[in-house]
Order: structure tokens, then C-alpha cells, then sequence
């Protein structure tokens, strides 16, 4: 024991450390404390930096603190997010045999067409914004809110524990997937705790209830069983991952070279099927209608966080007169188009016949839709860092940290982003991004080559 202390007692001490600022933020931060959030975020980067550094090695060292550090928010209440009583209300309608998709929890409050424990709460607690529309979260989703609240017992508190433990799991699915992939790639399997041991995983999506994780299970693993040429049994899964949030939908055009066009053109009709099973439970007459307008909500009437489009809008407004809200629902539109026609120039024109080359065109693909996006929210990044540490890149590492920056706006009762601060997120994030694509590596300098 003594030895084992002599030799990891840096590491050791860094972990406790760790511990007691995931404490403190799980605990006894608000977000409107933005100081407190971005030191407590700062020093838990550094420190899992550090860590990673000297034990990179030590599988069960790393393997352990990372479930400490998720455990330590176990009975804590999401405090970055509001986002989890609309999880929990889901889950509470599907338990009294009641679609999500059909009714908006406004309605449901106005009409009395249910009563279940915690009702009033969890409609105070979810946004406006959420009370006013029908749910946009897929039905893998679904059934997993509707799991949660039937392990917790009833209470808001159970349930919250509930997916909690179901996000930790995911993400030891993650870590243990992310690693056999890891190996197939030849590249080195403790990258995989760049994304396990990351600060934004854990606050994201343990703390705050996200279930990108989940997605990213299920992503990761259908690549995984795509690498040992199994694509076909890989379908179910990766259907799986679509229905839990749809971005993996992004990416299908890219395996078009990498499986060829026969073998695609039957990956995608199981997927298809996949998906149509896994939705038909959920069905309706008006479900497409009501989820389309959920869904396009995101698109073209809310803005957080954005690059790209911050820059658009300042130039159209300020030399145009454009209006805000008209603005941002045309470019909406045409992100949509212009991210299509990116993913189809990328399924086409690089040489996709390698995993790890394909894998990096999804990398391009989601950050180039991430920085015209009008939205990014920073567990969105979480999606993006867990696929790229199968590639070369590490611009989405940068982004895992620089994206707290994105949370000054909630210091402000009105909610007004500070744009110097996302400026320097992003000049930090698209500059070491721009360095990577152009930096020292000879294979770099292509971008269309490898």
C-alpha cells in the first residue's frame, strides 16, 4: 500500500481533488454563478489533464475514479439544465399509457387528461419553451424516460437517480467499446478516458441528465461491429442510436464508399426498418406534423452559442436592417441544404474506403454543422469528442473545454450571450482546428486525400 502510494500520490491527490469540485459544482453551484462555474470547470480540466498524464496506463486507476467522479452527482439535481423534468413528465405519460408526441404538456395541464405525482413540479420546472410544444425526443429515448420513472418509484428524485445510473452505464458501454475500436485502429486504447474522464462528459451527462452518451453507446458500438465486418448485425444498433437522437442520420451518405453501393443500399434499408419498428409504437396520424414542428424549432427559432451564424447576423442587421426573427428562420432553412450538400461532397469526394478516414468525414461533417449551427449547446460537443478520438483531430478536445464559456449567458436574467467570450471560444476552437488541418502532418495538407 505504501508502494502504490509513493508511486501514484499525485494522482491520487488530483482525484480527491477532483471529488470535491464535482461536490462543489453538483451541490453548491448555481449557473447563474458564472464565476464559480468557469473556475470549478478550469481546475477539473486541468487536473484530469494531469492525470490522464501520469496514469494513462493504469486502466483500473482511471477506470475507478471515473465512476466516483459520476457517482459523487448521484442524488443531486441537475443545476445547469431544466431539461430533465421534461424526461421525467415523458416518462410519467408513456407509464398512464398516454403518446408524448400528442400532447403538449400545456395542454395536458389545461385539460386534465392526466394526473400522476409531481405533475405541477415537473410543469413549473421544464422551460416555456418545452411546456409549450410536443416532445422532440426520439422513442429510444422515450422508453428509456419511461423506464426511469418506473425504477424511481413515483418520485422526481427516483427517477432522476434512475437515469443517472442509466447514463453512467452508457458510458462504461463507451469506454468499452471506444477501446476495442480503438485497438482495431491501432491506436492507443487509453484515448478512449479523453472522453470518459473528460469534465463536460461528466458534468453534461451525468450531472445534468443528457443522453448523448446513450447515442454515442450505441454509435460506437455499430462501428465496432462494423470493424470486424459484421455491418448487417451492426444495423439494429445503429438504428438504435438514430432513435435515441437523430444525428447519426448525418452520416449515412458516408458509408456508401466504405461498404460499397450494394451492401449500402441493404445497410440502409435495415436501418430504415430498424428505425420504422422502433417508432411504430409511438405512431399517429399527426405525429409527423407535431414532430416536424418540435424539431424545426431548433432549427429556426432559438439561438445559443453560435459562430457562424453570430457573425451573419451582426452584418445583416447592422448594414441590411434584416430582422432577427426572420433571419434566423431563412438561414435555418438554409443550413439544412447547405450541411447536406457538405455531407454528400464528403461521402463523395474523399476516399472513404478506411474506417478511420471515414470516421474523420463524420468528424468534419458534424463540426461543420456545429459551427453554422445558430445552436450549440455544450453537451451537443459531447457527440463530436466521442467519435474523434478515433482520428487524428483534437480540435473537439479544445471545444470540450473553451464551451463553458458559452454558459456566461445564463449570469444574465435576460439570458444576452457576452460575444467577446464566445469569440474567443471560437477563434480558440476553429484555429486549432484550421492548425490541424494545415499543421506539420504531410496528410493533413489534403483535405480531400487520405
Amino acid at each position: 500500500m505504501q508502494s502504490y502510494w509513493r508511486l501514484h500520490r499525485y494522482p491520487i491527490l488530483f482525484a480527491v481533488a477532483c471529488i470535491l469540485f464535482y461536490w462543489s459544482f453538483a451541490y453548491n453551484l448555481v449557473r447563474t454563478d458564472f464565476v464559480k462555474l468557469f473556475m470549478l470547470f478550469g481546475a477539473l480540466f486541468y487536473l484530469t489533464f494531469k492525470i490522464i498524464q501520469f496514469e494513462k496506463w493504469n486502466f483500473k486507476f482511471l477506470l475507478v475514479i471515473g465512476i466516483l467522479f459520476r457517482l459523487v452527482f448521484l442524488i443531486a439535481e441537475p443545476n445547469l439544465s431544466q431539461d430533465f423534468y421534461r424526461f421525467i413528465w415523458d416518462g410519467k405519460l408513456i407509464k398512464n399509457g398516454l403518446n408524448p408526441y400528442l400532447y403538449t404538456p400545456d395542454q395536458i395541464m389545461e385539460q386534465a387528461t392526466v394526473s400522476f405525482d409531481g405533475m405541477k413540479e415537473l410543469h413549473e420546472g421544464m422551460s416555456t419553451l418545452n411546456a409549450r410544444h410536443y416532445s422532440n425526443y426520439p422513442p429510444v429515448n422515450q422508453i428509456l424516460f419511461a423506464l426511469a420513472t418506473l425504477l424511481g418509484g413515483g418520485s422526481i428524485l427516483g427517477s432522476t437517480i434512475a437515469m443517472r445510473l442509466i447514463v453512467i452505464l452508457a458510458d462504461l458501454g463507451v469506454l468499452y467499446f471506444g477501446r476495442k475500436l480503438l485497438q482495431h485502429l491501432n491506436k492507443a486504447n487509453h484515448l478512449a478516458f479523453w472522453y470518459f474522464l473528460n469534465p463536460l462528459v461528466v458534468i453534461e451527462l451525468t450531472g445534468n441528465l443528457h443522453f448523448e452518451g446513450v447515442m454515442l453507446l450505441f454509435f460506437v458500438w455499430a462501428l465496432h461491429l462494423i470493424s470486424k465486418n459484421k455491418e448487417f448485425w451492426a444495423t439494429p444498433i445503429y438504428a438504435t442510436s438514430i432513435m435515441v437522437k437523430l444525428m447519426p442520420l448525418m452520416f449515412l451518405p458516408l458509408f456508401i464508399k466504405y461498404l460499397g453501393l450494394k451492401k449500402s443500399a441493404i445497410f440502409y434499408l435495415l436501418i430504415g426498418l430498424g428505425c420504422a419498428a422502433l417508432l411504430f409504437p409511438f405512431y399517429a396520424p399527426v405525429f409527423i406534423d407535431n414532430y416536424s414542428e418540435s424539431v424545426g424549432l431548433w432549427f429556426s427559432n432559438f439561438e445559443f452559442n453560435a459562430s457562424i451564424y453570430n457573425v451573419v447576423k451582426k452584418i445583416a442587421v447592422t448594414y441590411f436592417e434584416a430582422k432577427p426573427w426572420e433571419l434566423i428562420d431563412s438561414y435555418g432553412s438554409l443550413i439544412q441544404k447547405v450541411v447536406i450538400v457538405i455531407v454528400l461532397l464528403l461521402a463523395f469526394l474523399r476516399k472513404n474506403q478506411k474506417l478511420e478516414s471515414m470516421i474523420t468525414s463524420m468528424v468534419f461533417a458534424l463540426a461543420c454543422y456545429y459551427f453554422l449551427s445558430s445552436t450549440v449547446h455544450p453537451w451537443y460537443v459531447v457527440f463530436l469528442l466521442g467519435f474523434a478520438i478515433f482520428t487524428d483531430y483534437r480540435f473537439p478536445l479544445v471545444w470540450s473545454c473553451t464551451i463553458i464559456l458559452s454558459y456566461y449567458a445564463y449570469s444574465n436574467p435576460d439570458y444576452k450571450e457576452n460575444l467577446w467570450l464566445l469569440a474567443i471560444e471560437y477563434i480558440l476552437v476553429i484555429g486549432f482546428f484550421i492548425y490541424e488541418m494545415i499543421g506539420s502532418r504531410p496528410k493533413k495538407l489534403y483535405f480531400f486525400k487520405k
